[in-house]
């Protein structure tokens, strides 16, 4: 799990809101405040659960009611921020330790499966292997130019993970996409180039020409091996 920078944002935000209002009320005991309905306060627990919340982790919700009444209502907290900020930390770290545990494992058994069905990929009619792993299909030739790797070109493509998965698809969003070829993942920069205006491949993409070790946030896994089906409608000049 990559550390979530907008979790230290959001609490510090949070402090700064909720510690003004502590000095206020401290310093005006008379002055009664703001009751919040049952709907807003509800909503604002909502919120900080978008905020916060994480699949893996369970809370204590008493200690956690005790932590936000005890800041903004009471004398004193039952640690400093800092504390309370050095727990969190601590925590994030074991996530995070135990995230790249979990991923280097997942990794592993990716990079052998993706081996595996490339070799015998390889092995079929009409499959063609660079010498940089990339494999590719001709599924019908153009007759235009083609791109150089400085080039912006238009397509239309469907990503796939082994197990069939669409993860990225310019049909569903209904519209072909533009980009320069120095910017996309290797396996794209390498495997445009050799397709003609009006072509239509199949790209097998092996990991280290694709999104590697890091995988690509939810969608593409650790050392996955990607299969696109791309259309190369023009070179854009």
């Amino acid at each position: 799990m990559k550390k979530n920078a907008s979790f230290f944002l959001i609490l510090g935000a949070l402090i700064v809101l909720f510690g003004g209002c502590k000095e206020k009320n401290n310093a005006s005991s008379g002055d009664a405040g703001m009751t919040m309905d049952k709907d807003t306060s509800y909503a604002i627990g909502m919120y900080l659960a978008s905020q916060f919340s994480i699949p893996s982790v369970h809370y204590d919700y008493k200690s956690f009611m005790d932590g936000f009444r005890d800041f903004t209502e009471a004398e004193e907290t039952r640690f400093s921020m800092e504390d309370a900020i050095a727990k969190i930390q601590t925590a994030f770290d074991q996530l995070s330790a135990q995230e790249d545990e979990k991923n280097q494992a997942l990794g592993a058994q990716n990079q052998e499966e993706g081996a595996a069905f490339l070799e015998e990929n390889g092995r079929k009619p009409g499959i063609v292997t660079t010498s940089s792993g990339l494999q590719y299909e001709v599924i019908s030739e153009g007759s235009g130019v083609k791109p150089a790797a400085t080039d912006t070109v238009r397509v239309n493509y469907e990503g796939t993970l082994l197990d069939g998965t669409v993860f990225d698809s310019s049909y569903t969003r209904g519209e072909p996409v533009e980009f320069a070829l120095y910017g996309v993942i290797p396996g794209w920069t390498e495997g445009l180039q050799l397709m003609s205006e009006g072509s239509s491949y199949r790209f097998f993409i092996p990991a280290d020409l694709a999104y590697g070790t890091q995988g690509a946030g939810n969608a593409v896994p650790p050392n996955a091996t990607l299969i696109f089906k791309v259309e190369l409608l023009s070179v854009v000049r």
